[in-house]
């Protein structure tokens, strides 16, 4: 059985997973969901993932949702290099202080421009909205500003001088806009 992934290309969480296990050569068996066609909402998938949503893991019977979770799981079961997910209780508090930062600042900004500039009017035929749209991107400018001034202030990487888990979900994020 082993580690089976689930996810689609097109959420952002999903490709960050997906980045952090080619780039550390864990082995692991693609479930590529269509969204599109419903394929989250079976019962089947149900079992691994009762909110449906995308990506989450099956590692031999152990089910796992959310993608900061499924990264510290994978960072923690698997040899990968310190940088991903430091041991040192400082370094490793920086990582979950930007990953407890996005979720209320990079993610729900640049998925609200996502939404509303492409999503929305591709669904509804109708353009977007010029307010809604204006305002996601003053969330991203003001998220995209405080990860220069704050996070990346004094070093190369979000979180210190090497790449961790952070930069693969901000980075996910950031490029989807």
């Amino acid at each position: 059985m082993g580690l089976e992934v689930y996810f689609t290309i097109l959420s952002q969480p999903s490709r960050a997973v997906l980045m952090f296990l080619e780039s550390n050569a864990i082995p692991y068996t693609r479930k590529a969901l269509d969204l599109r066609k419903g394929e989250n909402r079976t019962e089947d998938y149900s079992r691994i993932n009762p909110m449906m949503k995308v990506p989450a893991i099956s590692d031999d019977g152990f089910n796992l949702t959310e993608s900061v979770a499924i990264l510290k799981y994978l960072a923690n079961k698997y040899t990968v290099a310190d940088h991903w997910y430091p041991k040192d209780i400082r370094k490793r508090a920086k990582v979950d202080e930007y990953l407890a930062w996005h979720h209320t600042n990079t993610r729900p900004a640049c998925a609200s421009l996502f939404f509303n500039e492409v999503l929305l009017p591709a669904r509804t035929k109708q353009p977007a909205d010029t307010v809604v749209v204006q305002s996601a991107l003053t969330q991203i400018k003001n998220a995209l500003d405080k990860l220069e001034t704050m996070f990346l202030k004094d070093s190369r990487f979000l979180c210190g001088d090497e790449i961790s888990i952070a930069d693969l979900l901000a980075i996910c994020e950031v490029m989807q806009n």
